[in-house]
Parts: structure tokens; sequence; C-alpha cells
């Protein structure tokens, strides 16, 4: 079955890095595309990033283009977000995702003073 462990949560100033991982099982990760995707309090789910399966092409929503880099470590099945100069409306829950039907648990991201 498939699993998406998403981890590197937590809380962090404006202006603060992070750098979230997401450990993958069940499938063959290094198949498939991925992406990362955030869901602010009371809003819906918005994508973030993607990646291609080899991890040679990258793609990002306009918000978190310049501060957010997206990666891949296919060996240890591990998908990373690094994200730089943080901002508060950066503040979400954020999933890795194989599809749209296999999201991880997600983990909290905050952005305060």
């Amino acid at each position: 079955e498939v699993q998406l462990v998403e981890s590197g949560g937590g809380l962090v100033q404006p202006g603060g890095s992070l750098r979230l991982s997401c450990a993958a099982s069940g499938f063959t990760f290094s198949g498939y595309g991925m992406s990362w995707v955030r869901q602010a309090p009371g809003k819906g789910l918005e994508w973030v990033s993607g990646i291609n399966s080899g991890g040679g092409s990258t793609s990002y929503a306009d918000s978190v283009k310049g501060r957010f880099t997206i990666s891949r470590d296919n060996a240890e099945n591990t998908l990373y977000l690094q994200m730089n100069s943080l901002k508060p409306e950066d503040t979400a829950v954020y999933y890795c995702a194989k599809s749209i039907r296999d999201w991880g648990q997600g983990t909290q991201v905050t952005v305060s003073s």
C-alpha cells in the first residue's frame, strides 16, 4: 500500500527557512512524478510544486517561485521541499502527493513572529 510520511514542519519566524521531507514506500518511487500541496486554515487545497520522476524537471506556483525548491532522492525514496524567505501566508498543512488520491498525513508549517 502506498505510504507517504511528511516531516520537518514547525514554527518559524517570517524570513526564516524550513526543509520538509516526505518518506515514500509501497510503490516504485523513482517511477512517479511527485507534488507538494498545502491547505491553509479554512481554505482549499493549493498546489505548490511538482517534480518529474527523475528529478530533472520542476515547477512551482507563482506564490512560492524563487523561494521554494523541490527535489528528490530516488535512492532514499524521499521527496523534499526547501522553503526559504517564509511569509505568514505560507502557514498551512503541507502534504506530499503521488496522485490526486494518494496523500500523506501532512506536516504543519506556521510562520509567525
